[in-house]
């Protein structure tokens, strides 16, 4: 029998995050659903109970404290983590110019969005190099693909730029050591950040991001994709 994986998700108590949990639940990975509210991740994880193995975990990515505070916690416990899929991300000043957004809000945008998961990659990532496995999904957006970009919320979309450019970086510094690293835009999804007007479901918003974090060891790195496919940065 295979050994069970491990597959921590960054806001996952609700939207896309919830659904990953719920797929790779569903795969037979053993799932921390974490979120920034404690309470909110029990109750997230209570409900995905029936859908497999699903621990919760309070996990503010912004917050270095919380990110070492909860690897301790993993480590004392002996659980490894396999698989991380960063989804936490924070959307401001949406309808805002660049001209006009306020540098406070790319602070607070850049903390959680790229800060805060190279904080929790450079917390988990070593160890699966130690051990020869890792699958590292950083969840993308459209918003941050260069050849496309427009004016829609700068901070967000900067954000999202910078995180494609730490997936490079990342897959650079794991190549050839059985980690590997990519990006995904899920597309717009009917989730509180995307509204009730998105064209996507969460389960379509998840598919791709799942299949990246389930690769086979001569699975892609280094890349950028939408519904399975490779798309241009």
């Amino acid at each position: 029998m295979s050994e069970q994986r491990t597959a921590l998700v960054t806001g996952a108590n609700r939207g896309i995050g919830f659904e990953v949990c719920r797929q790779l639940a569903g795969k037979g990975l053993r799932v921390i659903l974490t979120a920034r509210d404690g309470a909110k991740a029990d109750a997230a994880a209570a409900t995905l109970g029936a859908a497999g193995d699903v621990i919760a975990a309070t996990l503010d990515v912004s917050d270095e404290r919380s990110v070492r505070g909860l690897a301790s916690d993993l480590s004392r416990r002996r659980l490894h983590v396999d698989v991380l899929v960063n989804n936490a991300a924070v959307l401001v000043g949406e309808s805002t110019g660049v001209l006009e957004t306020a540098v406070d809000d790319l602070r607070a945008t850049f903390a959680t969005n790229l800060f805060g998961v190279v904080s929790v990659c450079q917390a988990f990532v070593p160890g699966m190099i130690a051990r020869g496995y890792g699958r590292v999904v950083n969840v993308s957006s459209q918003a941050g693909q260069l050849q496309s970009m427009g004016t829609y919320a700068p901070a967000y979309s900067i954000s999202k730029a910078a995180l494609n450019a730490f997936t490079r970086q990342l897959a650079a510094a794991t190549r050839g050591r059985h980690v590997l690293v990519n990006s995904a835009d899920p597309g717009w999804v009917r989730t509180a950040m995307g509204g009730p007007s998105a064209p996507r479901s969460v389960q379509q918003g998840a598919d791709t991001l799942v299949w990246l974090a389930t690769l086979p060891a001569k699975g892609p790195t280094g890349g950028f994709f939408s519904d399975r496919k490779s798309i241009d940065w």
